[in-house]
Order: structure tokens, then C-alpha cells, then sequence
């Protein structure tokens, strides 16, 4: 048995290799196939371990509360208008964020209102900065390095705030911008300190901190007539093993605020990163559909080339089977030549697929992709399974072929 299959490992060898150029392009679509499935699932792993690791950065003890069902389509499609730059209408309120931080085990809580508008020095109008209205309690939370300067406290100027490094390099060509001024919505804003690049747009806060102007929340409120529209409100627990009995008295609080209305949801842990993990998913089965379109055209291509192998090798197939090869070995014999094709096409797309991968997030994204065995595993079995279902049609046919019929065959 171990003779033959290395007899048929052989013949496969020396049937593609007669014709390397005719292999090499019908390998090239599973390649490219498998490449671009091997790019689009290594990146959208890279982007949903991001709001994890920062969680697990932050100890574990985080939770936030955000408006709107806990239904995760729901939550999906309020991240998806946050992103977009719309601000839902939110349901929480000051009162909430005090009654959270009465809570026993919160350590810190901070409300977060996101302000549409522009931030102008009057000459600059960057088109990417947000505006966050919060309490200087977020730093106890959400870790936000200082470059130069302060955050904001208690004991600051309504008018002043903190702005990310990017959005200082925007506003006014550089990072030193202590003392400096900005307007927004006819207010003139003292720049009082300056964050450290973070280099994290996706975040369970859904803010930019890089492209950010952080403002109290008495200056927001000032922006909507006197009422803080808070989009989410984030909480740390005094240690994570607290979290759950803290997540259980908030919902009751905020059950009790809202008179039973359930118009809000509390995240912790891995639910903390499942909506926006929902969004990337939801992306990569759609790009991964793409991809599959590739893959499907290879596997017909090796159908093709397969099929043409079988009429060239007819005469081929007749003496082996009048020398007592069963249809049992020459299905065999073709099936290994396609399965050699589509996972040979398989690992070169598999090696190109990462670094076009790493290539694309050194270049363009802020975070790099991940390498598991999962992939690994999902794109091998794509390619044996492509290999299977297009090469198995021709080697059925090739043994199929009366003996008698194939000598009187010449070529």
C-alpha cells in the first residue's frame, strides 16, 4: 500500500512537472483565492483582539453603560452611527452617573459626551476631530499618558482642555501646544495639556483619542442648552473580582432611574468587545464571500486542467489498467494530482496572504494581524476541500474508461 501511494506521489510529480507552466497558472487561482481569504480572516482577528486586549491592559475591572437595547444589533448599529459621526439620543443621565459612583466596589466612573462640531484656530478646520465632554475621573479608568501638560480637573478653567497629539500636529503643525487657543461652536478653548499618541482609533469608547478635544462636562452641557447627552458612562470596579456583584447593583440602579424601562445595556469582559467584534465579523464574512469568488474560478480552472489531462492520458490509463490497475488506483492517480495543485496553491497563498496582511496594517492600520492556527487549519481545509469536489469528477471519469477503448487511443 505505502508503495503504491508513493508510486502515485511520483506520477503526479512528473505529470505536473511536464507541463509546469499549464500547473503553474491553474494553481495561481487558488492562490490568489486562498491568499485573500488568508488576508481578510488574519486582519479582522487582529481588529477584534484590539478592545480585548485593552480591557485585559486595564485589569479586567471595566464595565460601561451605554443607551439603547441590549440587543447586539442593536448595540452594532450604535456603534455603527457613532462612527459615522451621528449621535444617537441617549436615555442616560447625570443623576445615573451619580448614582454609580455611590455604588460600593465602583472605584471611578466617568460620563463620556460626544459633541458634533468643528474645532477651528480659525485658519485650520481639521475634518477628523471630535469633541468628548467628561470628568477628570476618566483618567482613572482609561489609561491616557500625558505628553506635555495636564488633564483636565476640578480646579481648571471652564475654557480649557486637553487635546490628542495628532489633533495638535492638525491644528497647529505641532505637538507643543500648551497655552495655544481653539473655537468651537463660539467658545475659545485654552489648550491645558497634550495626550500621548495612542495609536488606537478602534476602542471600547468609540473615540479617537489621538483626533480628540477633551472638555469638561459643564462645557458640553453649555453646548446643549444645559443638558449632558451622555452616550456612554464607563466604570471601574475597585478589583475584577467585584465586577459582577458592581455590574449586578448597577443594573438594579439604573432599573430603578428609568422606572423598569430596559434603555440601556451594561458591557463587561468579552461582552465588552462583542458589538464592535458583531461590526468586524459581519465585514469579514462579506469580504470573505468575495474572496471565495477567486477560489471558486481556481477550482474550476483545475477542473479544467484535469479534464484535459485525462483525454491527453487516455492510451495511459489503458495500459495501466491491462496491467491490473483497479479504477480504485487511477481515481487515485489523478485525484492526488489535483489535491497536489490545490494545496500547493493552498500554502503559497497562505504565505502571501500574511504578508500582504502585514504588509497592509504596517502601511495603513494600527494594529497587526494575527497568526493562529485556526487559519492556518480553515485555509489547508479550503484548499484540500477545493482540491476534493473540482478534481474528483475527472479522476471518477478517468477510471471510468473502458481499457480496450483507451489502447486504441495514440497520442
Amino acid at each position: 500500500m505505502r508503495l503504491l501511494i508513493t508510486n502515485h506521489l511520483a506520477n503526479a510529480y512528473e505529470s505536473l512537472r511536464a507541463n509546469r507552466l499549464r500547473t503553474g497558472l491553474t494553481v495561481l487561482g487558488v492562490t490568489i483565492g486562498i491568499a485573500s481569504i488568508t488576508v481578510v480572516l488574519s486582519l479582522s482577528a487582529g481588529a477584534t483582539k484590539i478592545i480585548g486586549d485593552q480591557v485585559a491592559q486595564a485589569g479586567g475591572a471595566i464595565a460601561v453603560v451605554r443607551p439603547g437595547s441590549p440587543d447586539h444589533d442593536t448595540q452594532v448599529n450604535n456603534i455603527t452611527a457613532t462612527l459615522a459621526g451621528a449621535q444617537p439620543t441617549s436615555s442616560l443621565t447625570q443623576q445615573d452617573v451619580s448614582d454609580i459612583g455611590n455604588i460600593p466596589g465602583v472605584s471611578a466612573v466617568a460620563p463620556l459626551m460626544l459633541i458634533g462640531g468643528n474645532v477651528t484656530t480659525g485658519s485650520t478646520t481639521p475634518n477628523d476631530a471630535e469633541i468628548l465632554a467628561t470628568t477628570p475621573s476618566l483618567t482613572d479608568i482609561v489609561s491616557l499618558p500625558m505628553s506635555d501638560g495636564q488633564f483636565i480637573d476640578s480646579v481648571t478653567n471652564k475654557d480649557t482642555a486637553v487635546i490628542g497629539t495628532q489633533l495638535a500636529v492638525n491644528l497647529y503643525g505641532t505637538d507643543q501646544a500648551i497655552g495655544r487657543t481653539f473655537h468651537t461652536h463660539g467658545m475659545t478653548f485654552t489648550v491645558i495639556g497634550v495626550l500621548k499618541l495612542t495609536n488606537t482609533p478602534v476602542n471600547y469608547n468609540n473615540v479617537d483619542f489621538d483626533h480628540a478635544a477633551i472638555i469638561g462636562i459643564d462645557s458640553g452641557k453649555a453646548f446643549n442648552q444645559g443638558v449632558a447627552s451622555i452616550q456612554q458612562i464607563d466604570l471601574r470596579a475597585s478589583n475584577d473580582s467585584k465586577l459582577a456583584s458592581v455590574v449586578d447593583q448597577v443594573n438594579k440602579k439604573l432599573s430603578s432611574n428609568h422606572q423598569g424601562e430596559k434603555d440601556y445595556v451594561v458591557l463587561s469582559g468579552d461582552a465588552l468587545a462583542h458589538p464592535a467584534n458583531e461590526l468586524f465579523y459581519t465585514v469579514a464574512a462579506t469580504l470573505t464571500t468575495i474572496a471565495g469568488i477567486s477560489l471558486l474560478v481556481g477550482g474550476i480552472g483545475i477542473m479544467n486542467i484535469m479534464l484535459v489531462g485525462v483525454s491527453e492520458r487516455t492510451r495511459e490509463i489503458g495500459i495501466r489498467k491491462s496491467l491490473g490497475a483497479s479504477n480504485t488506483h487511477i481515481t487515485w492517480q489523478f485525484l492526488i494530482e489535483s489535491l497536489a495543485m490545490s494545496l500547493g496553491g493552498g500554502l503559497t497563498g497562505y504565505v502571501i496572504g500574511y504578508l500582504v496582511a502585514f504588509g497592509v496594517a504596517r502601511t495603513f492600520l494600527t494594529f497587526d494581524p494575527v497568526f493562529n492556527w485556526t487559519i492556518a487549519g480553515l485555509s489547508f481545509g479550503i484548499s484540500l476541500l477545493v482540491g476534493l469536489i473540482f478534481g474528483l469528477y475527472p479522476a471518477v471519469r478517468a477510471a471510468r474508461k473502458d481499457p480496450i477503448e483507451a489502447l486504441r487511443q495514440y497520442h
